[in-house]
């Protein structure tokens, strides 16, 4: 025999299509509906963007900047670059070692000025930055060579008015003495190469120069600024950091990605956490209007309730009765949620691009949020949970309204009737 009777589920959905003088009771339910299907979909939508934001900016920042970074404890250069990077990339669990030198200087050209970071690597470790390889929009890596030549982010050259073939001005903070003081030194270098890797921090304000050449303009003969370390698990960069610093010995200090965006990460995690409370409320008020409608409803179905009552029908069927009514509105409710999300979710970029169009505000600026596109992670995990959780709550909210319509007695009911 089933729990739910068939006599059980024709009278809860009968009570659920109210007439015209229950027209009041049947708003609430639509209200309630409304608001379960819209706090699910609210919720999966933008756990789905924060995921989306987490992983994307991670993935960026991880696939620009080394998992670990290697510097000497005593000064700002590390002349045995050579020996460290060799020794760290022989080790289990690491990838690639590779040097670099790295400083903050003015560039400028066509009559504009721009404040960007200097990286000097060699060309094959260039080659095998994913991020810049993959998002070479114009030039060569191979040609990524000699004294003069340089690879700048796309908006960088906008900005600047540079195209492929132009020259760039470094400004180097590091001034020339000369007989009539000191003055600022300038190297011009030759535009080899232009890249999009959809973060625009590092598209506006990031500029690769060969190795050598960057010794020679930061004033750092045979030595490099640290060694970068990129590794096979990124979650086990503080163990591979005890390994690499027992190798190589005290006189080092090693700096993991999550030590350096501390502040990122953490602040990320916080706001997903909040996020997932504040929306939770929808959920949580939405099941509330599922107490409110279905006390109205035993109220208003009083003289129906103490009628079946006499002719037999259990309290636990008449429990069942409203519990059906209460939790078909929260599983209607759930499911439609789920199915508004997911296909938000997994169409968000399409849908930002239509409505820009529509419009023409610009709904996503990248200077803003760093990201050239909405980003969208669905965790089935975190779905399945939002799922039973607004199931959980949709038939929580129905056991009190139906444990006092199973409580009613018929005889009070109907005297007052």
């Amino acid at each position: 025999m089933p729990f739910f009777s068939r006599f059980e589920w024709m009278l809860a959905l009968r009570y659920l299509r109210a007439r015209r003088q229950e027209g009041f009771i049947s708003v609430i339910a639509v209200f309630s509906f409304l608001g379960i299907m819209l706090g699910v979909a609210t919720l999966i939508i933008v756990m789905s963007v924060m995921n989306g934001f987490r992983a994307e900016l991670l993935g960026r920042i991880l696939g620009l900047n080394g998992h670990l970074t290697i510097q000497l404890e005593s000064r700002n250069s590390l002349p045995d670059y050579e020996f460290v990077a060799d020794a760290v990339g022989k080790m289990p669990g690491v990838v690639l070692a590779n040097p670099m030198i790295e400083g903050q200087v003015m560039a400028t050209a066509n009559n504009a000025a721009a404040g960007v970071m200097v990286r000097g690597v060699r060309q094959a470790d260039l080659m095998r930055e994913g991020a810049i390889a993959k998002g070479l929009r114009e030039g060569s890596l191979r040609d990524f060579e000699g004294d003069d030549a340089v690879a700048i982010g796309h908006r960088l050259a906008r900005k600047l008015g540079l195209r492929l073939g132009d020259q760039i001005t470094l400004v180097s903070p590091q001034n020339n003495t000369t007989p009539f003081g000191s003055v600022p030194r300038l190297v011009r270098y030759r535009v080899a190469a232009i890249f999009d890797v959809g973060m625009f921090e590092y598209d506006s304000a990031f500029v690769y120069v060969p190795f050598e050449a960057a010794q020679t303009y930061f004033r750092l003969p045979n030595a490099a600024s640290a060694v970068e370390v990129r590794l096979e698990n990124p979650d086990q960069a503080r163990q591979v950091a005890r390994q690499i610093m027992q190798r190589l010995g005290p006189q080092y200090r090693i700096y993991d990605w999550q030590q350096a965006n501390a502040h990122f990460v953490s602040a990320l995690e916080v706001e997903r956490n909040v996020m997932f409370l504040i929306l939770t409320l929808i959920i949580v008020v939405a099941a509330f209007n599922i107490i409110s409608s279905m006390i109205m409803l035993v109220k208003d179905k009083g003289r129906d309730i103490a009628i079946l009552r006499t002719m037999g029908t259990s309290r636990a069927s008449i429990m069942r009765v409203f519990v059906i009514a209460g939790a078909s509105i929260g599983v209607l409710g759930t499911t439609s949620g789920f199915a508004l999300g997911l296909a938000f979710s997994l169409n968000i970029e399409h849908i930002r691009q239509f409505l820009q169009s529509l419009t023409g505000w610009q709904l996503f600026p990248a200077e803003i949020y760093f990201l050239s596109q909405l980003p969208s992670k669905v965790d089935s995990t975190e779905v399945v949970y939002v799922v039973a959780m607004g199931l959980a709550l949709s038939l929580l909210a129905t056991l009190y309204p139906s444990w006092r319509a199973a409580r009613l007695d018929p005889v009070e009911a109907l005297r007052y009737e």
